[in-house]
């Protein structure tokens, strides 16, 4: 697919279809009502949540190339933990949404660039 792709697009043929129906796979996004969120969603989610609660002193909330589409579900909570958190600092890399709330900014670190680029220089 990455090599038949031209200005970010992939032809419909190359599309992976459901081995059950055989209708076009899509993303798992909470975009409609097709978003899984199963018994295995479920316990990831509390293992996350029991992380986060268990974390004390520094931490950094480094965020991957997260847009708007939901920000409710990574970039809300981590700008809202890193401000109640005075030891905690926010990062972010993301090509054209390198963004960090004015409360956070003296903690936080916007990278505005592509992801694995940006991982090379850091290494």
């Amino acid at each position: 697919m990455v090599e038949e792709q031209k200005d970010m697009r992939i032809p419909t043929g190359l599309i992976p279809k459901c081995p059950v129906c055989g209708k076009p796979m899509t993303m798992n996004l909470r975009s409609d009502d097709k978003f899984v969120e199963d018994e295995g969603w479920h316990e990831a989610a509390a293992r996350y949540e029991n992380f986060l609660r268990t974390r004390k002193g520094k931490v950094l909330f480094l965020e991957l190339g997260v847009g708007y589409n939901t920000p409710v579900i990574i970039k809300y909570p981590f700008w809202q933990m890193t401000a109640k958190n005075p030891d905690a600092t926010y990062a972010c890399i993301n090509y054209g949404e390198a963004v960090t709330p004015e409360e956070i900014a003296d903690r936080s670190i916007c990278i505005d660039g592509d992801i694995g680029e940006a991982i090379e220089k850091l290494k």
